[in-house]
């Protein structure tokens, strides 16, 4: 059913594949939490697509964040069609942080769903998480893959092929080796029971809070991913708070992220408390995988002449994780590249290749993710 190459990535990550189960009586609550700041807009569809969810019994809190945009009047119009609906309106703005905290805290079913007021959910994906989570007493939160759209979602994939659960520490050992996110968010279904001993949101981590609490959790449950199916719709648009409010895409913003991510792991193993088991060779392990992104990154602008790119910085960064990151072979790369100077072509000849393999890997990473999870 699988491809070698996805199988040889579960099993390097120490994953396990698992046939699936259906989902039976009694429906389960699942508590669906719509934090909104300015999407008022985007409401009714994205409400409907998590009411419209078989098999499970489904509560919708929508978490308004004093929108001037006169969003809370839409939520407030669309609970009044709805018992199943209710409305948090905050007086004053809190951040997107406190807002999701303020709905986790809320939540009445044994499941806990955090979906933006801009994303969907296709029809089918809260039993599809479920069902994995109640045959698998030991996992934590369950996620899929999440679609990306533009205007109209796509036709979802709905056929599970199958599950894959981690022991948590190795799931994390994982992200480590990877040093990146590979959840979106609204693809994931927790356990409420876990969201509440390990705690929310951290208020210290705005860009990179997520990753933080999805490995918090893993600390102490293991980690599922349902197989074959879209298990959210997250949409692509200019107003998308990765673009607007931590300028993904730019310059600055692949700094903030690379940054940011360190700070989620270091939040995570400096204060693991014995959860994991050592988190100092992790440690070790994500700051040589960041160091030499960040070296990467800084010889890519190099070879593609992006004179504006803020290469010192990078390496500083890179520096401050490993100091003896020179030494490596991004670390020689990049010293290279200083003694011929930037590219004046679009691609310097002499590093074409690399950026070739560079292409390659980032493609293989987003099929991997799409196949299984990680």
């Amino acid at each position: 059913m699988f491809d070698p190459v996805s199988r040889l990535a579960v099993r390097h990550s120490r994953g396990v594949f698992r046939e699936p189960t259906a989902l039976f009586p009694p429906a389960r609550r699942v508590s669906v939490v719509v934090p909104c700041y300015n999407y008022g807009h985007y409401l009714p569809v994205c409400v409907a697509s998590a009411l419209d969810q078989p098999g499970v019994d489904v509560e919708v809190i929508i978490v308004d964040d004093a929108s001037p945009d006169g969003s809370g009047d839409v939520a407030e119009e669309i609970a009044d069609s709805d018992d199943r609906i209710s409305v948090v309106r905050h007086e004053v703005n809190r951040g997107h942080l406190a807002t999701y905290n303020d709905g986790f805290a809320r939540a009445s079913g044994e499941y806990l769903v955090q979906l933006s007021a801009d994303d969907l959910l296709p029809a089918g994906s809260l039993a599809r998480s479920v069902a994995l989570l109640e045959n698998h007493p030991s996992v934590g939160f369950a996620y899929g893959y999440a679609a990306h759209f533009v205007g109209a979602p796509p036709p979802a994939r709905a056929s599970v092929k199958g599950w894959i659960t981690w022991d948590g520490a190795d799931w994390v050992a994982e992200r480590c080796r990877a040093g990146y996110n590979v959840i979106q968010t609204t693809e994931v279904v927790m356990r409420t029971s876990v969201v509440r001993s390990v705690g929310c949101y951290r208020s210290d981590l705005p860009h990179t809070g997520d990753l933080e609490l999805w490995m918090r959790m893993a600390s102490v449950a293991d980690v599922g991913f349902v197989i074959g199916t879209d298990q959210a719709w997250y949409r692509l648009h200019d107003n998308n708070m990765h673009n607007a409010v931590f300028d993904g895409g730019t310059m600055e913003g692949q700094f903030v992220d690379l940054e940011q991510r360190w700070f989620a792991f270091d939040a995570l193993l400096s204060g693991s408390t014995g959860r994991l088991p050592n988190p100092e060779r992790l440690a070790a392990i994500v700051r040589r995988t960041l160091a030499t992104e960040a070296l990467d990154r800084a010889n890519h602008a190099y070879m593609r002449g992006f004179r504006e790119f803020p290469v010192e910085k990078f390496e500083k960064l890179a520096t401050s994780l490993v100091p003896t990151i020179s030494r490596s072979s991004a670390g020689r790369a990049l010293a290279r590249r200083k003694k011929l100077g930037m590219s004046s072509l679009p691609v310097h000849p002499l590093w074409a290749p690399r950026g070739v393999v560079s292409r390659l890997d980032n493609r293989a990473r987003q099929w991997r993710l799409r196949r299984v999870g990680i």
